[in-house]
């Protein structure tokens, strides 16, 4: 069964991503933007081979931040970009996107990464495409899906803001839930912008490996992130 979508006008809490975290992507390009919105920085984008043969060069212009692209033919070698990106304090984030689940993709991997991100002040975005989840030492685990986009108050037979389904599954420090969140694209001079709208009222985050997560947080209060 299809859930109700909450209405985008519902303000909720947005929490706030960790240090560290992973985010499984939906194919449709949603990720990117998600990811944007919480850049402040320079940034140094990553993609192994298969993620910039599935999903192509990542939209982000326009966008304050300068971002660095590299894409490194094995997952090993984004991984030690990655380590070496958070080393790096002239950065605000790493982004590091990894298809499939390869195995030098483990635990270590994951611990690695997160002890370099906290140790050194910059975070961390681990993008997985076509992958299931497995142990990971990154505080948050994410899913972005788009949604239909919310109705253009100006022209009805043109598409309105971008509309997503944004799913906490997994964080060390808050309780998993699942909203509508609005996208508000930045320009030159103004930051991407998130608004968190009602939660899905009906049921539980479903994580990317199928299981099910406690029933969902109702924030209260709104606020945007970027």
């Amino acid at each position: 069964m299809t859930p109700r979508i909450p209405s985008a006008n519902s303000p909720a809490a947005a929490p706030d991503p960790a240090r560290s975290a992973e985010l499984f992507a939906a194919g449709d390009g949603a990720f990117a933007g998600f990811v944007m919105a919480h850049l402040d920085g320079p940034v140094l984008w990553l993609q192994d081979r298969q993620s910039a043969r599935d999903t192509g060069r990542p939209w982000l212009a326009p966008s304050r931040q300068p971002v660095l692209l590299m894409r490194p033919s094995h997952p090993r070698d984004v991984l030690e970009a990655a380590e070496e990106g958070l080393a790096c304090h002239a950065l605000s984030a790493v982004v590091a996107e990894i298809h499939g689940n390869p195995t030098v993709l483990s635990f270590t991997a994951t611990r690695r990464l997160a002890l370099r991100a906290e140790s050194h002040g910059v975070r961390l975005w681990l993008i997985r495409h076509a992958a299931h989840a497995e142990p990971s030492a990154l505080r948050d685990r994410w899913r972005v899906t788009a949604l239909p986009s919310a109705r253009n108050p100006d022209d009805a037979a043109a598409p309105g803001v971008a509309l997503w389904r944004v799913e906490l599954l997994r964080s060390r420090d808050k309780r998993p839930g699942a909203w509508v969140v609005s996208h508000e694209a930045g320009r030159k001079d103004t930051a991407h912008r998130l608004h968190f709208a009602a939660a899905f009222p009906d049921g539980a985050a479903a994580a990317a490996d199928g299981t099910k997560h406690p029933r969902l947080v109702h924030g209260q209060g709104g606020r945007a992130a970027g």
